[in-house]
């Protein structure tokens, strides 16, 4: 348990913004952990910073907007008010009070329509999804006429994702949304419950937590709620989901049978603590030679990795001794609902998905796998596209954090594809 309480995240959030107000990167730098100075080198901390706040103007006052906790990680939200624009500066502290995530997001960032979306063929619908303590907020984006449309609800990866599941300047799953509704396919989209609700979550909920409430039952709640929306055809109701979403899919799946079918978009099929470690592993080999504290950083990683492949692995386990400092809860009800194991006997469509430049998935120990378990179901289609990331976004070499902070919109290869399969 870490001995800083709210306060002093507050202030180590304001202390960094400060620093990077007053051009003072390498301090600022200095706070963050091992694998975010991989990640963002001072350079490119610096280019990123200027490129937002230089055209914004003089600032006027920052402070403190929200701070949330999740799996053992303290989020502090700092809104900059400049002349021309206002910038949020979301910072991830671990339990020691280094900085482990970092997202310099301006908070009126307009959305730039990729060439597929043709927005005079759809209009959007605000609805709730759900009721009371947990209930969310929605947009089902529907094309013009009376229907009756096929619909897809998407499901968003881990942590505290909106509706359009923004990371940096862009909104992966408003360019889904409006690029199927483009070509006559409805599509429900919503805020996840970490996100709108992550004050309400107790130290003993949060202890607890597992995919089935982050994720699972607000994904059934939203597949309903679109089946009784009169201009949708509730026998041709489709279950999106991308990274985490797309993981856990096959469960949603197996929970509602009356799905039409399943996307998976960037889905491990593996352990997640597998993916875990190859993830810290491949950041770390990106500048060239580790440092001695990557090794040492690696090395303690793959003790906490066998702790949470560990047979006697209990709840009462502390998410110190597990990777990220996620609870062993989590862990232990991936476990006990192995996504290989699902879909040996899911009886409906899949349309699977994958980047070949994608880091966080590996189209070699991931995507293969998936093909090679599914590859005697002729309901099953299968595709990788080899320059795309793990946003679905077109690049070029191996793919970086830093390529996120850069706007740019899911591919309409990807678009195509997904229209074809459905319609």
């Amino acid at each position: 348990m870490s001995s800083l309480n709210l306060d002093n995240f507050r202030a180590l959030a304001e202390r960094f913004v400060s620093q990077m107000l007053q051009g003072n990167y390498e301090m600022a730098v200095q706070q963050f952990d091992n694998q975010m100075k991989t990640a963002i080198p001072l350079p490119e901390l610096k280019k990123s910073w200027q490129r937002l706040t230089i055209p914004a103007g003089d600032l006027i006052q920052s402070g403190v907007l929200q701070t949330a906790e999740l799996e053992g990680h303290q989020i502090v939200s700092v809104r900059c008010q400049f002349e021309r624009a206002n910038i949020d500066v979301q910072v991830v502290f671990n339990s020691k009070g280094r900085i482990s995530g970092l997202s310099i997001i301006p908070s009126q960032t307009e959305y730039h329509p990729p060439d597929y979306v043709d927005d005079s063929t759809f209009r959007e619908v605000e609805v709730t999804v759900g009721r009371g303590k947990w209930s969310l907020p929605g947009t089902i984006t529907l094309p013009t006429g009376s229907g009756p449309f096929p619909g897809v609800v998407l499901v968003h990866g881990s942590g505290p994702n909106d509706r359009d599941e923004t990371l940096g300047p862009n909104k992966i799953f408003r360019d889904i949304a409006w690029g199927l509704a483009s070509k006559g396919i409805a599509v429900l989209r919503y805020d996840k419950r970490t996100l709108q609700h992550a004050s309400k979550f107790t130290p003993d909920q949060l202890a607890q937590l597992t995919v089935q409430e982050e994720v699972i039952d607000d994904a059934l709640l939203a597949a309903d709620l679109l089946r009784q929306t009169p201009e949708i055809d509730p026998k041709s109701v489709y279950l999106l989901g991308h990274s985490l979403g797309a993981s856990v899919a096959p469960r949603i799946g197996q929970e509602d049978p009356d799905l039409a079918g399943l996307i998976i978009m960037a889905g491990i099929i593996r352990p997640l603590e597998d993916t875990i470690l190859e993830q810290f592993t491949y950041l770390y080999s990106l500048s060239g030679k580790m440092t001695r504290e990557q090794k040492d950083t690696l090395e303690s990683l793959k003790v906490k990795v066998a702790r949470a492949k560990d047979p006697e692995l209990s709840a009462d386990v502390p998410s110190k001794e597990l990777p990220l400092g996620m609870s062993a809860s989590y862990f232990l009800d991936l476990r006990n609902h192995p996504t290989k194991e699902i879909i040996k006997n899911l009886e409906m469509p899949l349309l699977i998905l994958q980047g070949g430049r994608d880091y966080q998935v590996s189209p070699t120990k991931d995507f293969k796998v998936w093909e090679k378990e599914l590859e005697s179901r002729e309901d099953v289609t299968c595709h990788l596209f080899p320059s795309l990331n793990h946003l679905f976004i077109e690049g070029e070499g191996k793919s970086t954090p830093t390529e996120y902070g850069v706007e740019g919109h899911i591919s309409a290869e990807v678009i195509q594809t997904i229209s074809d399969w459905l319609i």
